[in-house]
């Protein structure tokens, strides 16, 4: 990766300057629309325009005021790799590279708009330009994390269809395991400074490509994006999102709760994997027009985050509650940001105890904001307003979003219950479109006029939205959800195991881990018991991403069960939890 970074930077440092704005043939809208008109179709106050593209409608026009001045030319994106390489695009150079890279999926790679391209790459610039490259030529990308395993690509590639499978090289052994297993896949790119036997090679396809492109003509609500969702029972889901949701949907968060400006330089501590990813690093920043910040780091290190905020002008931090948990150990006043001036969390619930630490050895607040991958952030606490500590804030435009019963009628104040967004008279464009091919999952999320979230919670008097917890089995750990069926099956296939049951327990640091209720197989009940545990998690770690492993293992006898042999599993979080 050093040598392929210190090829790039000086590549890039080359580039000649890119051509203006190319529409398709009939794509030439009269009137290029505003970060007003995007504002204003975000709050619902008008409707989403018929056609709408983020390659062109958004970042060429950023391109566009470049050229003639009324943007200075800083990066749209900054990237460091931590061993001294650097990247840094301007809005223009960014659109000259993604039009090549479109050139690369559209011809050696034969991708047609509305295919489905799945994408497993770290955090490397690259995963940007290769996003932006779908959307211009209409291909579906979708995000995975570099942790997934054989099994885990393999049921995204079969049961999406996906033309395609971009990877880097630790991904390649996962995916030459079950390529054969997908009749489907017609396409392996390779992102890696290295060539490899039946992959193409992306860094030799895009030192060839042009830079002359037309973005094809996308409507607002044809599919874009598709992220897997886990679920309390079966496999993953598909949450596809369109061309508008994530393209126009994000725009009132990035003004009000990133609050970000032209000038700022936004960090996002997020896999690529996750829409989260998606919305601070890509969507919401460029829609403002603000730089995105990425740093390299492979795994998460205190001092080098703590290190990269006092050598970097970075004025926008925001990582999950984990990661602050972890940062308020340090000492922190022996730092000096002189840049930072706003922090944001959200993935998981945060403790007060934690924000109040960061005040105190930072001086700065931290604001809170809620949501999940089908809706995007619906709840947050806006810079200047009143911070609640524990609270996730206030509903956000466009959503009205109120605590519901199991029929749908809206609850009073105080009272725990269903966080829900009314879809009532419209459907609020920025919501996911549908679960693909799984319309009894879509219809599920509908009660009465309210889409539910899954997730319990309280609103008080002032519209301040508590969270209490799921509502099904879902773990939230780190900012991952887990749905422990995935973890069960794996653990089912040890032969230690003769029953299971993976429920959230407490943790200091993660706010909650898996834990694993196991009852052993006759053969086993001798076994020593952390010897057991031990290798029960490298089992699980092999078959599912690791970052699903049970982090704690406790043998049993038996588990709670209903008179139909299903298996209780809230019983067991209530007494991890100390509920009951």
């Amino acid at each position: 990766m050093k040598i392929f970074s210190r090829y790039w930077t000086l590549r890039f440092l080359r580039l000649t300057q890119p051509p203006g704005r190319r529409f398709h043939k009939d794509y030439q809208p009269q009137v290029p629309l505003t970060l007003d008109d995007l504002e204003a179709i975000n709050r619902c106050e008008r409707p989403p325009p018929e056609n709408f593209n983020f390659a062109a409608d958004v970042l060429d026009q950023w391109s566009q005021k470049e050229k003639t001045g009324e943007r200075p030319a800083g990066p749209a994106l900054w990237w460091v790799s931590g061993q001294g390489d650097e990247v840094k695009w301007s809005f223009r150079e960014l659109g000259s590279l993604t039009r090549k890279a479109a050139n690369v999926l559209s011809k050696p790679c034969g991708l047609k708009r509305g295919d489905r391209m799945a994408v497993i790459l770290p955090r490397i610039p690259e995963w940007w330009l290769i996003s932006v490259a779908c959307m211009r030529t209409g291909v579906v990308f979708m995000p995975g994390t570099t942790q997934l395993t054989g099994k885990d690509i393999l049921y995204r590639l079969q049961v999406s269809k996906a033309k395609c499978i971009v990877a880097s090289d630790e991904v390649v052994p996962a995916v030459e395991s079950i390529a054969s297993e997908c009749p489907d896949l017609k396409t392996k790119l390779l992102v890696s400074p290295h060539s490899r036997n039946g992959w193409l090679s992306f860094h030799e396809l895009f030192q060839n490509a042009s830079t002359e492109h037309s973005c094809v003509e996308t409507g607002s609500r044809e599919p874009m994006a598709i992220y897997f969702t886990s679920g309390t029972t079966g496999s993953p889901k598909m949450a596809q999102h369109t061309q508008s949701s994530l393209g126009i949907g994000f725009t009132l968060c990035g003004r009000y709760w990133l609050d970000l400006k032209p000038s700022d330089i936004m960090w996002s501590m997020t896999d690529t994997g996750w829409i989260k990813a998606a919305i601070s690093n890509l969507f919401s920043s460029w829609l403002m027009g603000a730089c995105v910040f990425v740093h390299r780091m492979a795994q998460f290190e205190t001092d080098t985050l703590l290190d990269t905020l006092t050598a970097y002008p970075i004025t926008t931090l925001c990582g999950t509650p984990t990661i602050f948990r972890m940062l308020v150990q340090k000492d922190l006043k022996r730092y000096k940001f002189k840049s930072l001036k706003h922090c944001l969390t959200g993935g998981e619930p945060l403790n007060p105890e934690v924000m109040e630490q960061w005040k105190v050895q930072t001086g700065l607040q931290l604001y809170e904001g809620y949501g999940q991958t089908e809706v995007g952030i619906i709840c947050a606490t806006h810079k200047g307003e009143t911070v609640k500590p524990g609270s996730m804030g206030k509903r956000v435009l466009p959503y009205d979003v109120q605590i519901i019963d199991e029929n749908g009628n809206v609850l009073p104040a105080g009272e725990e219950g269903d966080i829900a967004i009314r879809m009532t008279p419209t459907r609020h464009f920025s919501l996911f479109s549908e679960y693909v091919d799984n319309p009894e999952k879509t219809a599920a999320t509908v009660r009465g006029n309210f889409y539910v979230t899954g997730d319990r919670g309280v609103m008080d008097s002032d519209g301040y939205f508590w969270f209490v917890g799921r509502s099904d089995d879902v773990i939230i750990t780190s900012g991952y959800r887990i749905g422990p069926f995935e973890v069960e099956s794996a653990l089912l296939e040890h032969a230690a195991v003769a029953e299971s049951a993976v429920v959230s327990s407490p943790d200091p640091v993660r706010g909650e881990v898996v834990k694993a209720f196991v009852v052993l197989s006759a053969t086993f009940k001798s076994s020593d018991p952390e010897k057991l545990a031990l290798e029960l998690q490298d089992h699980v770690k092999k078959l599912t991403a690791p970052y699903k492993y049970p982090r704690k293992v406790e043998f049993v006898q038996e588990l709670p069960k209903t008179v139909t042999g299903k298996i209780k599993r809230n019983v067991l979080k209530d007494r991890e939890w100390g509920r009951k």
